[in-house]
């Protein structure tokens, strides 16, 4: 799973790169103007942007690479870029389904269920229900916790003769100095 995510990626990185590099290209040979804003400085931000984004997707695919390296679910910065690529892909979805059509959202809809499918398979515990040798099931294990420290004192308790639960009891302080 994490195998397919990272070529998914990496291909959209590259054609998110491309489109926005394509884009550029083109208000830079129309000298198109929108709202009086500076030809030339539409298309190197346009080139820009796209090398930026193109960029974060191949950091995200880095990300999911590790994860399928590992086989094992992704933490810290990797678990955030992935969260970030979905979050991100669910937006262009959206804008998408207005701009381009419900093909180019079906596709993008098809990219953000492979990051939550690859996010959510990685999160489980896994049990390989493998024991050392001399640990029997039922017998030994992890030690348990030691029990907390025990009231010294015992309050009635309520009308129907139910004791009190002294672990939720909070003292009052003093609110003047």
């Amino acid at each position: 799973m994490a195998w397919i995510v990272t070529l998914v990626l990496l291909a959209e990185a590259v054609g998110i790169a491309a489109v926005n590099w394509l884009l550029g290209t083109v208000v830079d040979h129309q000298q198109m103007s929108l709202a009086g804003l500076d030809p030339a400085m539409m298309a190197t931000s346009s080139k820009a942007g796209g090398v930026v984004f193109g960029l974060y997707f191949a950091l995200c695919a880095l990300a999911a690479l590790l994860v399928a390296v590992r086989d094992r679910a992704p933490a810290g910065l990797g678990r955030v870029l992935l969260v970030s690529a979905a979050v991100v892909n669910a937006l262009l979805g959206a804008v998408a389904w207005g701009l381009v059509g419900p093909e180019a959202f079906l596709t993008l809809m098809v990219v953000l269920a492979l990051l939550v499918l690859l996010l959510m398979t990685y999160d489980r515990p896994r049990d390989t229900g493998a024991r050392p040798a001399g640990d029997p099931p039922g017998e030994g294990g992890a030690p348990e916790a030691a029990p907390g420290p025990r009231p010294t004192s015992t309050p009635a308790g309520d009308a129907q003769g139910r004791p009190a639960d002294t672990g939720k009891i909070t003292r009052t302080a003093p609110t003047t100095p």
